[in-house]
């Protein structure tokens, strides 16, 4: 009897034990899955914005009447909103998965302030809001968080203030440091938020009765205090209704000597000046599957007439062509149908004739970590659809520029 005892324990432990290991393996599963269609999602999403908000750019770009501008506006705007709108709602989607990768990192506010001041300029202008963000800070103040989330944040509360506030009104930045923490406070003098409001400020899609001619679907809140979370930061917020709120962020200090800080990055995106005519046509090969992303490209670099453009629709043809033309810059697509580009671009990278070219990598995957895994493998510059054309063709030029004053590098493999 005691040994069918002990039998029935060993064999209940065992049968728990699989059915704890079951679980595990679906829940890794559902976990891979649902990342696998968030990055394609993202794909889906923002490629064929790519083709949108790329040749409503590149129509901005060349004159036409009062009335056809002001309709190149309008697709540009709504482009962009709906963009934000994808990034938000994908945002949200990977913190709830724990798929959000940050970087963070010891970060100069001062510049940063500059950058975000001089993007919202225009809209607080447009609105009849002053907006002021403190200029006098010392070059040694820094906050340890993720660039790319923390402008994020700050685009969000400082872009909410002058949405939800009156003409005429103002939206000012405070910021107060102690030993540890930094904390920025966004203050307007707007309608401001009822008390009994306050406490769902922060769930995701509420817009507490906002009108429905003002944009949003209210989840840049939520997702500004997640990402803050996320940085070991956090987000409050005080208000009087009738005058106005201030949204309050607290993050790491990072103690930082100035003089080990980079140099700040240009405040104003690149504009593309024409090269100077070559002796010889500057290749640039282009692998890309989608057609409207492709003819886009081939429209843009159009209008450099001394660049030849090479086209490949798959990555083994593209791989082909690189080392059949020897292109100055290659465009490569991380989705392609047969092989990856990150695929492309190491296989790239092995062969002596293209270790070297520039190869630009385009992406739907916006993600801080792709775009690390893939300046790791070997890319150039990684650029992210929709594609900035002003900053395309800027990085583009660069890169045609060093490319012409560097002899060709032989090859030694056999063909």
């Amino acid at each position: 009897r005691g040994f069918s005892k002990i039998t029935r324990d060993i064999t209940d432990r065992r049968n728990a034990e699989a059915a704890l290991r079951t679980a595990r393996e679906e829940a890794e599963n559902a976990s891979r899955a649902k990342s696998e269609f968030l990055s394609r999602m993202s794909h889906e999403l923002r490629t064929p914005l790519n083709s949108i908000l790329g040749f409503a750019q590149l129509l901005e770009m060349d004159p036409g009447t009062p009335a056809q501008q002001a309709q190149v506006r309008h697709i540009l705007r709504a482009g962009r909103h709906l963009l934000g709108l994808i990034n938000e709602v994908l945002d949200i989607a990977r913190i709830e998965s724990g798929r959000l990768a940050l970087s963070p990192e010891p970060l100069a506010l001062r510049p940063l302030l500059q950058e975000v001041s001089l993007l919202l300029s225009p809209q607080a202008d447009s609105a009849d809001i002053r907006l002021h963000l403190p200029d006098d800070l010392a070059p040694a103040l820094c906050v340890l968080a993720d660039r790319q989330r923390l402008v994020q944040v700050l685009l969000n509360l400082l872009s909410n203030a002058i949405k939800y506030n009156h003409p005429g009104g103002y939206v000012d930045v405070q910021v107060e440091a102690d030993a540890n923490t930094v904390t920025l406070s966004v203050i307007d003098n707007g309608p401001g938020i009822a008390a009994e409001d306050l406490g769902r400020l922060f769930t995701p899609f509420e817009r507490l009765g906002a009108a429905s001619e003002v944009e949003g679907t209210g989840l840049g809140l939520a997702l500004s205090k997640s990402l803050l979370e996320q940085m070991d930061g956090s987000l409050s917020v005080r208000s009087t209704p009738g005058e106005g709120c201030t949204f309050s962020l607290t993050l790491p200090r990072a103690q930082v000597h100035a003089a080990l800080l980079p140099a700040p990055a240009p405040a104003t995106a690149p504009t593309a000046s024409p090269l100077a005519a070559p002796e010889q046509p500057l290749r640039v090969l282009c692998i890309e599957d989608n057609l409207s992303s492709l003819a886009l490209i081939e429209t843009l670099l159009s209008r450099w007439p001394q660049v030849q453009v090479i086209s490949a629709m798959q990555g083994q043809l593209g791989l082909d062509l690189a080392w059949q033309h020897g292109p100055e810059v290659i465009l490569l697509d991380l989705d392609l149908p047969d092989l990856s580009g990150q695929e492309v671009l190491e296989r790239l990278r092995q062969k002596p004739s293209s270790r070297e070219t520039p190869v630009l990598l385009i992406t739907a995957d916006a993600s801080a970590g792709t775009q690390r895994s893939l300046l790791a493998a070997g890319a150039t510059a990684v650029l992210s659809k929709p594609l900035h054309v002003p900053t395309f063709l800027a990085t583009l030029r660069q890169h045609l520029d060093v490319a012409r004053t560097l002899p060709p590098e032989p090859d030694h493999e056999q063909p």
